[in-house]
């Protein structure tokens, strides 16, 4: 168990609009109460192999221009 991912920093994870299953996994193509990693851990007694972890935009770097021109066009 100390080695479960973490659903929410997963590509495939989603929160769904049902109040009923709140939690998603596009990869296996379920919905549920609790957490995915821990369904399929529970139904099939092994750990997620499809976690895969999302990567996190730099919000520093880049073109991120924080003052001066603001692109786009010129009237």
């Amino acid at each position: 168990m100390a080695n479960r991912p973490n659903c929410m920093k997963c590509v495939y994870y989603y929160v769904t609009h049902d109040p009923a299953q709140p939690q998603g996994c596009r990869g296996l193509g379920f919905k549920s109460v609790q957490n995915p990693a821990a369904m399929v851990f529970a139904s099939s007694g092994m750990e997620c192999h499809l976690f895969t972890e999302k990567k996190i935009k730099n919000q520093n770097s880049g073109n991120n221009s924080s003052g001066g021109s603001r692109g786009g066009l010129v009237a």
